[in-house]
């Protein structure tokens, strides 16, 4: 269980529920972990240190390193604070997982702007500012002529690859994130940084918020299809040195692991001349793509 050994993780919204497992997965492996989680409700109100301190001190108490942090990974200035705290802690910063997010569900129509700017501002700006200060200083150590094996490690969601009813904000900054991750893949790898989005599926306080646990999927074998420890593993290998993934998409949930993409050509037509309505109504009917189902993505019961 030394795979990440002598590298170091920060690992933000690791308090509780998918964090929670990613950190103390990859302290398993031997990494030491900046335990990140400001510790607001599921909407995103009020802080609390104590989940994210509770964290570290079991990854001590298995014998691993870790250290709290109570950043606001949304703000730019602390999410600078929060990789230089890591290169304090621990000399480096390898692998940084971008985990954190809240909910704020309601239909388009009904939907706050305060709705839409604070799942936009933790969801998307936290994926990319601590992204940045990260990459920043990868770039500073690769032009010492120290280059990077750097890891990071997306949050996506199959409500940005599918919709999601009441989900608009989530959804988009779940897409969004998918863009981050492929810019940073092709900005980044010059100084030895590879980018990955993974979209989980497991029980937490986002999926359910009312906090009523649901039972394993297969009783009789014991084994829990949403339990968020599943989801780890592939956190973990993609944190790994040598694995070379790059700008890849993942949705894994329990026994169930999907490679995708980004958005494909799957038709390519050409007219003489500008196109007409009349030319649009021969040509594109036949040819319109479905929706993506969203219940094709989830563990069959």
């Amino acid at each position: 269980m030394t795979r990440l050994k002598g590298r170091t993780a920060i690992v933000t919204g690791a308090g509780r529920g998918l964090g929670r497992a990613h950190a103390l997965e990859l302290a398993g492996q031997g990494a030491n972990v900046v335990v990140n989680d400001l510790g607001g409700d599921v909407h995103g109100a009020g802080a609390d240190p104590t989940p994210a301190q509770e964290v570290a001190q079991r990854i001590r108490d298995l014998g691993g390193q870790a250290v709290a942090s109570g950043h606001d990974i949304s703000d730019w200035s602390q999410a600078a604070d929060l990789i230089q705290m890591a290169v304090e802690s621990f000399g480096d910063l390898d692998i940084l997982v971008n985990n954190a997010g809240i909910i704020r569900d309601r239909s388009l129509a009904n939907m706050t702007e305060a709705d839409w700017d604070d799942v936009i501002r933790v969801h998307l700006k936290g994926h990319a500012a601590p992204t940045r200060h990260a990459v920043a200083y990868w770039r500073q150590r690769a032009k010492a002529g120290n280059p990077a094996d750097a890891s990071v490690v997306m949050t996506s969601s199959v409500a940005g690859l599918a919709g999601s009813f009441g989900q608009a904000n989530y959804a988009t900054a779940k897409l969004g994130v998918l863009a981050l991750s492929r810019v940073v893949a092709l900005e980044a790898q010059q100084y030895g940084v590879r980018s990955n989005v993974v979209s989980p599926g497991g029980r937490t306080r986002i999926t359910e918020p009312d906090g009523v646990r649901t039972a394993p999927d297969d009783a009789a074998s014991g084994f829990d299809q949403m339990d968020p420890a599943n989801v780890s593993p592939l956190v973990a290998w993609l944190a790994d040195h040598r694995c070379r993934a790059n700008g890849q998409v993942f949705h894994i949930t329990g026994e169930h692991l999907i490679i995708s993409s980004l958005p494909t050509i799957v038709h390519e037509l050409w007219s003489r001349g500008r196109w007409t309505l009349e030319k649009f109504d021969d040509e594109l009917p036949s040819r319109l793509v479905a929706p993506l189902d969203l219940d094709a993505w989830l563990p069959s019961s």
